[in-house]
């Protein structure tokens, strides 16, 4: 089809502030490429979104996906943006749908806000620190075992709401999240990815269009970055390896090294972090399908399918 003056295209959401920051973010900088084209964006609320109990009573991640897979694969919109540390791992993508781009990598990096402006070590015991993640949980559970974590859900915007009423004393969030609600202001400290391993998928918007969609693929393609498409290869096929979900604490990070190979760091928990299964394997750039899955084999020689068979989902 022709490029014309007429030509919509219509980007599917959740209705969180965050994901329309980022479907906004998508917007600008498609009509940039494409000064010819109509981008409007279509607020979905999901059931992720609605639901205020623990994700894994609403069968896990997809909750925040779902709704807008299905408007996708409707018609209703015609590229959908994702944050992939969202997208579930234990199952393929939807059928008939393909990520035709992934953004440049934001910061990985998880993040404490401490009203009182103190990092994690200075917390005392008993700290109430807010958070729902399984992976947040384990690991502060293993490195700081005198800290308390509360549950907290919601957008970034309810709980850092939530923790100026007093419902935490500390929260952790991502550092890439806060930055695209226009908080970085509020952050205490950035932790390293060593001291807090990040979530697979961490910092990457990942475009997703209907398989048979090519208009929409040609067009995004131009935004498809190669490190965050590798890196997210390999993160995935880790995930999809250990047929993790969305209550197993699992985390892992690949960076592209300086040579052009690919580092993958990956670890698995138990719940109360006492037991940590750590991988860390290179690869070439171009085929990190295979270095995900020996990372994930890895893993599983230590024992990973025991720790994570024993988790209710």
């Amino acid at each position: 089809m022709a490029m014309s003056a007429s030509r919509l295209i219509r980007i599917g959401t959740r209705s969180s502030p965050m994901a329309l920051a980022q479907a906004e973010r998508v917007r600008a900088e498609l009509t940039a490429l494409n000064p010819d084209l109509t981008a409007e964006i279509v607020p979905i609320t999901t059931s992720g979104d609605r639901w205020t109990g623990p994700l894994s009573t609403l069968g896990g991640k997809g909750a925040f996906t779902k709704e807008v897979d299905e408007a996708l694969l409707a018609g209703r919109a015609d590229l959908a943006v994702h944050c992939m540390k969202d997208v579930p791992g234990d199952r393929p993508v939807p059928a008939g749908t393909v990520f035709a781009a992934y953004l440049p990598r934001d910061d990985i990096r998880d993040a404490l806000i401490h009203p009182g402006g103190r990092t994690l070590d200075q917390l005392p015991a008993g700290t109430r620190v807010g958070t729902s993640a399984v992976r947040r949980i384990a690991q502060l559970a293993q490195s700081h075992p005198h800290l308390e974590t509360v549950p907290i859900r919601g957008n970034a915007n309810t709980r850092l709401a939530r923790l100026d009423d007093g419902a935490a004393d500390a929260l952790l969030l991502a550092v890439s999240g806060l930055e695209r609600i226009g908080q970085a202001g509020r952050i205490t400290e950035i932790l390293s990815a060593e001291t807090m391993c990040p979530p697979i998928g961490a910092g990457v918007l990942g475009l997703q269009c209907r398989e048979d969609d090519t208009d929409t693929a040609q067009l995004v393609a131009g935004m498809d970055d190669i490190d965050a498409r590798r890196q997210v290869t390999a993160e995935r096929m880790l995930l999809h390896v250990l047929q993790g979900h969305c209550n197993s604490p699992i985390a892992g990070h690949a960076h592209t090294e300086p040579d052009g190979r690919l580092s993958l760091r990956a670890k698995v928990f138990s719940p109360d972090g006492k037991t940590v299964l750590d991988a860390h394997e290179w690869g070439p750039g171009t085929d990190p399908t295979t270095l995900g899955a020996s990372v994930a084999v890895a893993l599983l020689r230590q024992g990973a399918q025991d720790l994570l068979n024993a988790i209710p989902h």
